[in-house]
Parts: structure tokens; sequence; C-alpha cells
């Protein structure tokens, strides 16, 4: 949910000048800078700061615009984890942990900053105890280039979708952040001026921080740039235009390696970038399993904590978390999800599946974890007496025949031609009957035993036969290591636990309030009385 408008920045301007007063000591911080460039400092700078100081600083610049922030001096009372005195950096305006772009303290200073939007906020704060010289710091509006710490963002040419300026040279440095790992970088639109060799207009990628580093590529004309991976936690951008013909120029999406990733094993698990801290604001992050042909995917919520629904629509409107049957946004959406909710599995239709996450420029929370499984193709059918199944061994191929059985282990499957086959008569290998929606059906478990070493890994899939209609069906009843799903919901129920006690203590103190509120109203209609009886007396 973002703050934006006149009205908000006017709002987050009156919070800014609260923070910046020191009470009873005439000394000012922090403020509202709007102009295209400035500086600002800690209070009585180049001197020590003050003691007990809380001040923000709101940079604000033209929209379509980012703040580039950089630090000439910095010198703070140190601490391992910053608890005494700090500086904060935040994306955007609000105090958000998403938006957080890093604490700091000590005499390292902080890198060059590059905000995602038109606004950052920088808040200093110092304690009781050992002041030191503060900061110096300068901001200026950055319209093209800048240093980009994020997990993920969007980068445009100047002007874009317009045509850009001639005699323009933008350079944007991704990364730098401490947990960030190799970037991909995937163009959605791009118009560049053509030319033999790309000699007047063009974009070239390099594999590290500087144009000294490998150069990935050089591109211009209208033919899209291949994704591109980098080797290292840092990637850079270089736009160049010469003295005429423009056009479109481009629009780009880059991913860190915890934001963008592809999964192909037959079970794996995932989670929200920094799970289970919050996760980063301005999030596009794509996860996409890939199996072989013939599985299905089949996802296991463990745990799931997003910003809540829309209080006007309704719905996921900020940040969420999709699913697509496929591996592209372009196919059938399984699910779209926010807030806090236990949900229940989902099963891909065919063997990919896609899940997207959206965040938005405030509110971010603890996040998901997902496990997964393939659900292993399989052929099975049903007679008045038997079972009949089918599992190609290329899906299998690297289990032996005896880890494939119906019920027991003494009904192992068989090897024949190119697949594993089960065919056993209802009376034996485990089958019962049952009945289910005044049905009567012959019920059976399939286990598929993937256990390695000392890590136990069966999988099970209830077997169900129809005899009168001679129809069968399959269902993956586990999958995942049942200790992580438990586990899970053990978290989960703690969470409910703690926040009905929230509740509780919430509801205590409200009615604890009432009574007292209550309790003044009789006090003061009683002494009222008291008054009206002693005028007429006299």
């Amino acid at each position: 949910m973002g703050c934006t408008g006149a009205g908000c920045l006017a709002a987050l301007a009156v919070l800014c000048g609260a923070l910046g007063d020191a009470p009873g000591r005439g000394i000012k911080c922090g403020g509202v800078l709007s102009a295209p460039s400035g500086n600002f400092s800690s209070p009585n700078f180049p001197g020590p700061y003050p003691y007990e100081m809380e001040c923000t600083w709101l940079i604000v610049v033209a929209e379509g615009s980012s703040v580039l922030l950089s630090f000439s001096h910095f010198e703070l009372e140190y601490h391992a984890a910053c608890a005494y005195d700090y500086l904060q950096v935040y994306n955007g305006a609000a105090r958000d942990r998403g938006n957080l772009l890093g604490t700091f303290c000590g005499r390292s200073p902080p890198p060059p900053f590059s905000s995602a939007w038109h606004v950052m906020a920088v808040i200093f704060r110092s304690d009781r105890h050992v002041a030191k010289r503060g900061f110096a710091a300068a901001y200026r509006k950055d319209a093209c280039g800048g240093q980009l710490t994020g997990l993920s963002g969007e980068i445009t040419s100047p002007r874009y979708p317009e045509s850009y300026p001639n005699d323009a040279e933008c350079r944007w440095s991704i990364g730098g952040a401490s947990d960030s790992g190799p970037f991909t970088l995937v163009f959605t639109d791009f118009q560049v001026e053509g030319g033999q060799g790309c000699g007047f207009d063009y974009v070239a990628l390099f594999d590290g921080p500087t144009a000294a580093a490998p150069r990935l590529g050089r591109y211009c004309g209208s033919a899209r740039p291949p994704r591109t991976v980098s080797s290292a936690p840092h990637l850079l951008i270089l736009f160049k235009s010469d003295f005429n013909i423009g056009g479109r120029g481009f629009k780009a999406h880059f991913y860190s390696g915890e934001c963008q990733e592809v999964f192909t094993a037959i079970k794996g698990n995932l989670s929200s970038p920094r799970y289970p801290n919050f996760y980063p604001n301005n999030l596009k992050c794509q996860w996409s399993i890939q199996l072989p042909p013939g599985y299905r995917v089949k996802v296991f919520f463990l745990d799931m904590e997003l910003e809540g629904r829309s209080s006007l629509t309704g719905g996921c409107d900020y940040d969420h978390l999709a699913a697509f049957d496929g591996g592209t946004e372009n196919g059938s959406l399984l699910g779209r999800w926010c807030g806090r909710e236990s949900l229940a599995p989902i099963t891909s239709r065919s063997n990919q599946l896609l899940l997207v996450l959206h965040t938005d420029r405030n509110m971010a929370k603890r996040g998901f974890s997902i496990a997964y499984v393939g659900v292993v193709p399989m052929n099975v059918s049903c007679t008045r007496t038997d079972f009949h199944i089918q599992i190609p061994v290329q899906s299998l191929a690297q289990l032996e025949r005896n880890r494939i059985y119906l019920g027991t282990p003494s009904c192992a499957a068989q090897v024949v031609g190119r697949n594993f086959k089960i065919h056993t008569r209802f009376d034996t290998c485990g089958t019962e009957s049952q009945k289910r929606n005044n049905t009567s059906i012959i019920v059976s478990t399939l286990y598929i035993d993937f256990s390695a070493g000392d890590e136990e890994d069966i999988h099970q899939y209830e077997v169900q036969c129809e005899p009168k209609r001679k129809e069968a069906s399959v269902t993956l009843i586990a999958g995942p290591n049942p200790s992580r799903l438990s586990q899970a919901e053990n978290l989960v129920d703690a969470q409910q636990r703690e926040g009905g006690a929230t509740d509780a203590r919430e509801n205590k103190s409200q009615d604890t309030s009432d009574i007292v509120f209550i309790s003044i109203c009789i006090l003061a209609g009683l002494l009222m009385v008291i008054a009206v009886v002693g005028l007429v007396l006299l």
C-alpha cells in the first residue's frame, strides 16, 4: 500500500518537523529537502552531536526521478548491532522495515544509495552517552543512472517511453548489498538507434561494478537483448546516445539470485527473500518449478504472512503471492493470496508451475515458506477384482523396483518393458473395503521410497477403485518431509495463540478503561445531585 500525493507528503513533512525538534533545547534538525540537490549533516557538525536526538530528513525530488545519496564524513558511536547511536536510510517515505536500505554506525560510511522512487528518508538517533562528530551527506536528483542495492527493481532510459535525449550517458550499478547474489537482467522493451557495431547509441552490460569488468554484451536496434545473468553480485548497465537520431529507449527488470530461481529437482523448498525476517519492499520475484514431462507439481504452504487485503476492495491489491499453471504469467491462475492464511495445497495441471511475489512500497511482513513435490505420472486402472498400476521407468530411473510397492513391501513392482507394473487382487497387498458417500470402494496405499542414507523420504499415494463402475483414481497423500509440515503447523498455531493472547490483553485493557470511565460518570452524577440538594436547602 503506497503513500503518494501532495497530501501524504505534507503529512510526512509535519511528522519530520515533529521528529526534528529537540524539546527544551532550541536545537532543530531534520526537515523536508525539496531542492534538486543539497547537503545536510548531524546537529552541531563537525562538533560532537547532542545527546538524545532523533532527526528525520525527508528528501523529495521531481516525480520520475530518483534520489542519489552519498556521505563525505561519518563517525558515530560504534556498536556491533548499532543499538546506541545510528543512522538509517529508507527507500521512500514510510518508516517500514521493508523499505530499510540499511542501519549504520561506527566510522565506516554507508555506500552511495539510489532510491527506487522520488522520495528517500534519512533518520539519525543518538542516546544519552558517548557523542561523536556525526556525519555530512549530499544528495541530488538523479534522473539517469544510480546505485541500485535492492533485490529486484526496474530500469528505464531517460524519458521512457518518450524518445530519449541526445548526448546522454547513464550508468546503473546494481548490487553492493551484503545479502545479494548474482543478478538476472531481463529487457521487456528495447528500441535504440541501430548501426553496425552499435557505434552510435547503445546499451552495454558489464559483469561487475565498473566498465573495467568483463563485458557481457553491447546492444542497439529494436531486437530485445537476451536474458543476462552476472557471475558476481554486481552488474553495470551503461547507456549512451550520440548527437542525433533517438528512439523509444528501453525498459528492463533485474532480480537477485534470491528473488528469481528455477527448480528442477523432484522436490524442494523455497521462501520469500530474507524469510523469516521481513521481506524487502518493491519486489517482483519469480520461482519457476520445471519437472520432467508427465509430472505435476504439488505445492504445500508451510507458512505465510503478507500484507493484508485492501479494506476498499477486499482483494489482494498490495503485497501478494500468485501461482500460475505453466512457466509464464500467461498460464492459468491457480491462486492469488495475501494476509495471514492457512492454505490448502495446490496442484498444477502440467509439469511446470510459476510462483510470483509482488510487494509494494510499504508494509512488509514475514513472508512465506513453501515445499513442493513432483506428483509421479502413473496410470491406474481396475477391474471388479484387480488393481493395475503402471509407472514409466524413466520417471523413477534412480529407484530399484523394490522401492515401489502397494500396501506392503512384499507387493513390489515388476519391470516390464519401459514401465514399473503392479498387478494385484483386492484381497492382497493391504487393500481394504470402505464406504464413502454411500459408495463402496476399494482402497490401498502406493509407496514410493526416495529415502537416501539416514533421511527417510517416502511418498504415499492413495489408490482407489469403485468396482461396480471399474473406475480408479490416485491422490498424493504424503510428499514433503512430514516433520517440516508439522513444524509449520505448530508455528502457525503458536502465532494464532499469540495473536489471541494479544487480543485478550487488548480486550481486558479496553474493559478496564470502560469500567473506570463509567465509575467517573456515576461519581460526577452523585456530586451534581448533592450540589443541587445543598442549593435547595440554602
